[in-house]
């Protein structure tokens, strides 16, 4: 039963299609759950139009807002004249409208009439207080009340606050908390009823004070972005890049939401101040890159010059690459305070402001570090939480540096008393209190983490690409550790030893990490380098490793099952195909792209896709259409854009699991492989009819027709006939048997003499040097 299924919100309806709205809506649609969207009538003759027209946006939205078009079916639009009486089909309605209380409270009192009581009723706000939004509402209306923030884009940012009231009932808010993390994905994080909540109260002071500082320094904004991007564990973006994505006209807003809730003495409101060239820039329309540009800009004017604005000037010039920061102050927080000049003045002026406005709003604003910690990694993507930062400089040393500055010591770090925020003990991860002692940090029910796992245990196996764990219940984790999770003959022998160990005492075996990228792909970097050396014989022994390890892992006398996140490229996504089953989380990306590089399949993929798709759900029976239909998946490289697009696409079949919120996925698919256990069999392997000459005949002529239209290339041409050469069965004819190791010959040979043709090796090289492929 799927999260959604098993939880008591049935429908939902989302009052107010602007953008958030419109996401929060895709994402319930997302988790199979019917939405109603509803927004107001500007046009009489087309009551419905807004919401309409948020609909048709959002399936035309880049990145995707849709996981799938089986969902975008699940949104209803209406407006709220004519359909807010049927608010009362819904368990959870979500209130996205502008932020304006006296709107709001129009749209509750309306609600209040019409909904069911129990009914959820929650607020989207990151502005206005709890309390202000049920003044004057009865008790019954506060009882099922609460604020839900999401963040943008609503399918993609995990981060959900959840703010409950004094009169707010706690199965309510547990049933609408339990909903947001298994059926949407979101972490919750429960928050307590003061301006800004977390992420933004933290996040709007880190960008201002960056701002400020930059300026006031005279640096250029690649020098603050490198400085305070990945040597402080931010997104690479740094800061100007960062408001650059999420619009410099955001700014001004969020600082008149804040500067009018906070208390006068709060710190946010000395730093709180206007710089004539923000207004300047919003003004004249360059709000960021949904703008005519930000601080930083493309002038297509001048050739596509990558160009920065001059923050003393306000006039744009050409980027200019910063000086590199010394090593050790790239990884190091210490080494990078103590830089001299403007980068350690720098670093510091928004490490040490920021991070004691992080540690002073315990406990008005949440109860402890992990909730503060947890809201700004996943509200605004840093590697590391305000608290989780401290440690890394030290409790003590910035203390000392504080008290030396004349600045207050947060009561955290004073009770700290030179100790870590966070600790070890007994295998379990703690944290300090302000009561000064250590606490756990406590999963939910249902989350089984790798690195919790690893806290205690020690691997069963482990080499430079990979290891594997006991995860409990007799299944083991096979865990990719190479760079980006690709494939070398370092996991392809790992997996070679699991299978007798697995077998010789455990029930089943899981593959999965805890990476951003399930698999990348094969490592092409030591596959060049064995081409550059005319090194065959390992190339070809890589191949045969490879199709070995992956049937084996297939026919294994135990249950299997993968369970991706995020990329499962090439290599990575064959080993999904040699599985039992998949339990994939929802935002992972699975495609064959090795054409893309001008190679094929080389570890059993054409064979597993031809099966897979022989039996995918509307696809006509027979030997033409899964072959032709696998030419165009992989000859084109196509890549599914969540789990439930790989489903439609049949790189997951049907029967497939999909997991909403990451951290639940090893727990789930655990389970799976514990379900198959009892009776498992090994499957068969299968036997293919394959077109033969006449099906290759049919492909090349659609290649030479995307030649024509300049769709195509002249090497994409070339790899396209070895590709058509191998899923048509080579020289056989449509009535002949072509068996798996058939087809695995097929794909050896085809990889091999694709591996030395000079236009593979220039696709390979371009792929290393640049990230992107050649279109040769």
């Amino acid at each position: 039963m799927s999260a959604a299924a098993a939880n008591p919100i049935r429908k939902v309806c989302v009052i107010g299609a602007g953008v958030m709205g419109a996401g929060i809506a895709a994402q319930v649609a997302n988790a199979g759950v019917p939405v109603l969207l509803l927004d107001i009538v500007r046009d009489p003759a087309d009551r419905n139009a807004v919401a309409a027209a948020a609909l048709a946006r959002l399936k035309k939205a880049e990145p995707a807002a849709f996981m799938s078009p089986r969902a975008a079916k699940l949104v209803e639009v209406g407006n709220i004249d004519d359909d807010l009486a049927r608010v009362a089909e819904c368990d959870w309605v979500i209130e996205a409208i502008i932020e304006r209380l006296d709107l709001k409270h129009a749209l509750y009192e309306k609600l209040e009439a019409v909904r069911r009581p129990g009914t959820a009723v929650s607020s989207n706000t990151s502005t206005i207080p709890l309390g202000k939004l049920v003044e004057g509402r009865s008790e019954a209306f506060a009882r099922d009340f609460l604020i839900t923030h999401f963040f943008n884009p609503p399918r993609y940012m995990r981060l959900i606050e959840v703010v409950a009231g004094p009169a707010s009932d706690p199965a309510l808010v547990a049933r609408v908390s339990a909903f947001a993390d298994q059926a949407l994905g979101k972490t919750v994080v429960a928050a307590k009823d003061t301006p800004g909540f977390l992420a933004n109260r933290v996040g709007t002071f880190w960008l201002q004070s960056a701002l400020n500082a930059a300026i006031e320094l005279g640096l250029t904004v690649e020098e603050a972005d490198a400085i305070a991007g990945k040597p402080m564990g931010v997104p690479k973006t740094g800061v100007f890049g960062l408001v650059d994505l999420v619009g410099i006209d955001l700014m001004p807003h969020l600082k008149a939401s804040l500067t009018s809730t906070l208390p006068a003495d709060d710190a946010y409101q000395a730093i709180a101040i206007d710089h004539p060239l923000i207004d300047r820039m919003i003004a004249t329309g360059f709000t960021g890159r949904k703008g005519k540009g930000g601080f930083y800009r493309v002038n297509r004017e001048a050739g596509k010059r990558k160009e920065a604005i001059d923050l003393a000037t306000g006039e744009y010039r050409a980027q200019i690459k910063p000086e590199a920061l010394p090593g050790a102050a790239q990884k190091d927080l210490n080494a990078l305070l103590a830089l001299p000049g403007k980068a350690g003045a720098y670093a510091w002026a928004i490490l040490g402001p920021t991070l004691s406005y992080a540690a002073s709003l315990l406990p008005q604003a949440a109860d402890d570090i992990v909730a503060i910690d947890v809201a700004m990694k996943l509200g605004y993507n840093w590697k590391y939480g305000p608290f989780e930062l401290i440690d890394r400089i030290g409790t003590a040393a910035l203390a000392a540096r504080l008290s030396a500055e004349g600045k207050p010591v947060p009561a955290i770090v004073e009770v700290a008393q030179g100790r870590t925020l966070y600790r070890i003990e007994g295998g379990q991860r703690q944290f300090l209190g302000l009561d000064g002692t250590y606490h756990d940090v406590v999963r939910p029910d249902g989350v089984l983490l790798l690195e919790d796992i690893k806290l205690t245990a020690k691997p069963l196996l482990k080499n430079g690409s990979a290891a594997l764990w006991d995860i409990g219940d007799g299944v083991v984790c096979l865990e990719f550790t190479s760079k980006m999770n690709a494939i070398d003959g370092e996991i392809l022998k790992l997996i070679g030893k699991a299978i007798p160990l697995v077998a010789g005492g455990y029930k089943a075996l899981v593959v999965y990490n805890e990476g951003s990228a399930f698999s990348a792909g094969a490592n092409l970097g030591l596959a060049m380098f064995a081409v550059n050396i005319a090194a065959w014989g390992e190339v070809e022994k890589l191949i045969a490793g490879g199709q070995m390890a992956y049937k084996a892992l297939k026919y294994a006398p135990f249950p299997v099952v993968g369970a991706p996140a995020g990329l499962a490229l090439g290599g990575g996504c064959e080993v999904l195909l040699h599985c039992d089953a998949v339990q994939a989380h929802a935002e992972s990306y699975i495609g064959l792209v090795e054409c893309g590089v001008g190679l094929v399949p080389g570890w059993g993929g054409c064979g597993e896709m031809i099966d897979r798709l022989s039996k995918l759900r509307g696809l006509p029976r027979g030997p033409v259409p899964a072959v032709a239909k696998a030419f165009e998946l992989i000859s084109t490289a196509t890549v599914a854009k969540s789990a439930a697009d790989a489903q439609d696409l049949g790189f997951l079949r049907a029967t497939d699991g999909v997991t909403m919120n990451r951290d639940r996925l090893l727990a789930d698919a655990k389970a799976r492989a514990l379900a198959l256990v009892e009776g498992y069999v090994p499957p068969a392997p299968p036997t293919f009819r394959l077109p033969g000459a006449g099906g290759k005949a049919a492909m090349t002529l659609a290649v030479e027709g995307f030649q024509a239209q300049g769709k195509a290339t002249a090497y994409d041409a070339v790899v396209a006939d070895a590709l058509a050469t191998v899923l048509t069965g080579g020289e056989a004819d449509l009535v002949d048997t072509v068996t798996e190791g058939d087809l695995l010959t097929l794909e050896r040979q085809a990889f091999l003499r694709l591996a030395r043709n000079p236009g593979t090796q220039a696709r390979v090289e371009h792929m290393l040097t640049t990230g992107k492929p050649l279109r040769n």
